[in-house]
């Protein structure tokens, strides 16, 4: 066999591998029929342990990836700093002789006869080492070291991506670790801890833990500010799916303009713009759950699309014509009445049918007083925490009685809150909520002004004299728990628009 043959050959059992440690493997049976190799090692030398770190081995009985340190004492880290540069392969017909391979061979209980050594680099970067070792009576040549010589190249490559792909399972398994991490802080804090899963959510906890099982859609029911998101975490984290992705709808904040494109993805070139492809949210769900959050925000035209989903499990790209199957949970949550924009014909009945399978209802926080205590200090906890103060403070004498005897009209959320301006108020404490204008002796929202009708029974004069009427109430507030838009139990931004649409200027104070 003349070298080019051996070389082409040896390439070939070499690049036809995608595991190194069976290229190697296939490498020595081919070079056992020209020269008495045993064993070839492929190291590197790991600047921070000082150490030869041997990644992959092959003998003729097997082969297998390693992770082996071998420390090197200062003088054979010496002798290998100061050997040649100007040679790649080291024929050592004594390993006994040269420190490197003296050390090695003892470590690794090899009774070697002789050692190859090719030096792997790539410019001035060395990326490691190739070692053959002989076994028995029979040495290597001047001749045998010649032809490791020649397989130079496509063994700097094989090398090269051996530690780029160590590296990416490396980074992967760290990614693993971290995602394992994040699934149990979510389940921690959204699944396992529900403040109020035995007393005032108890009846919604049952529910919950009926349903988790199984993969039927959920309809979460609640105002705004009582812990849908919550409760649909706990949903996911509680079934078959909680090691699958959990993807966040808010369908009020989409642009109509953009909604499809954000849902189901679009192709590369779609429309101006869409400089490469990408996947929409449920795209992203799959094997997972989807929680659609405000699904009563949703245009019309949005919820044709949408049931098309939910009929079908699959969707296609914007731009596209491949047809893509999804295996995805449906949790949708509103502080909308459904039912009456059904009758309305602002919802579509069929959409509705399909969502209302298993409709839970989360309580607001002024029907479910017995849990303020507990949600109170789970806030102080989470907040001491955010806000890194070193110590928990104490509560005043008679807080809990006052914020007890509060409506709650934005829920915990607006708990949460309260708690967060407390802490920054006075982080040493004791807490007090006196100073926070809490009014516990009288309802907790102002009288509203007297509503005088006109004379118009149009009904957009009829919609801007009633938001024009809210708004007073709230001096011009739009966004907040106790803002114009969740008094009218809709999204800031669709009552903007509307705003716009019917001429009211809006900003504190002033309404006209």
């Amino acid at each position: 066999m003349n070298n080019n043959e051996l070389f082409r050959e040896a390439t070939l059992r070499i690049c036809r591998n995608l595991q190194i440690e069976e290229a190697l493997h296939e490498l020595l049976l081919f070079l056992q029929e020209v020269m008495p190799v045993s064993y070839i090692y492929l190291q590197h030398y790991d600047v921070d342990y000082h150490a030869m770190r041997t990644i992959a081995y092959a003998s003729e009985s097997g082969h297998g990836k390693l992770d082996l340190l071998t420390p090197l004492s200062k003088d054979a880290r010496d002798k290998a700093a100061n050997a040649p540069k100007d040679q790649d392969v080291f024929l050592i017909t004594d390993p006994s002789t040269f420190p490197v391979s003296r050390e090695m061979t003892a470590f690794h209980g090899i009774q070697s006869s002789s050692v190859i050594v090719m030096v792997l680099r790539a410019g001035r970067e060395t990326l490691g080492y190739l070692v053959l070792t002989s076994e028995g009576q029979e040495v290597f040549t001047s001749e045998h070291s010649n032809v490791i010589g020649l397989l130079k190249d496509p063994l700097i490559i094989s090398m090269s991506n051996a530690l780029q792909h160590r590296e990416v399972v490396k980074l992967n398994d760290l990614l693993a670790d971290d995602n394992r991490y994040l699934h149990g802080e979510l389940r921690r804090l959204s699944g396992d801890e529900i403040v109020g899963a035995h007393f005032g959510l108890r009846d919604t906890t049952r529910m919950l833990q009926q349903v988790a099982s199984l993969d039927s859609p959920v309809l979460l029911l609640g105002e705004t500010g009582t812990g849908k998101d919550v409760i649909a975490h706990a949903v996911h984290y509680s079934s078959s799916r909680s090691e699958g992705p959990f993807v966040s709808v808010n369908c009020g904040a989409i642009p109509e303009a953009l909604m499809d494109s954000e849902l189901f993805g679009h192709e590369k070139g779609a429309f101006t713009g869409a400089l490469s492809q990408k996947r929409g949210r449920f795209e992203r769900a799959n094997n997972g759950t989807i929680f659609l959050d405000e699904i009563g925000e949703l245009s019309l035209q949005a919820q044709t699309r949408l049931l098309r989903v939910l009929q079908n499990k699959e969707i296609e790209r914007v731009g596209g014509v491949e047809t893509i199957s999804l295996n995805i949970r449906i949790i949708a949550a509103t502080n909308r009445h459904l039912e009456e924009m059904v009758k309305n014909g602002h919802f579509r009945e069929d959409l509705w049918f399909r969502l209302n399978v298993f409709p839970i209802k989360v309580p607001p926080l002024r029907e479910r007083t017995v849990d303020i205590p507990a949600l109170v200090q789970h806030f102080i906890s989470q907040k001491v925490k955010e806000l890194k103060l070193p110590t928990i403070p104490v509560l005043a004498p008679g807080a809990i009685e006052s914020v007890m005897n509060y409506h709650w009209p934005g829920n915990v959320r607006e708990l949460q809150n309260i708690v967060e301006r407390a802490l920054i108020l006075n982080p040493q404490g004791p807490l007090s909520f006196e100073h926070l204008g809490l009014d516990t002796s009288a309802a907790a929202i102002a009288p509203a002004p007297a509503y005088v009708a006109n004379d118009s029974y149009a009904l957009d004069e009829v919609v801007a004299q009633h938001i024009r009427h809210v708004l007073k109430i709230t001096n011009g507030k739009i966004n907040g728990a106790e803002g114009a838009a969740a008094l009218l139990e809709v999204n800031p931004s669709t009552l903007r628009n509307r705003m716009k649409k019917l001429g009211i200027n809006y900003g504190r104070g002033q309404v006209t």
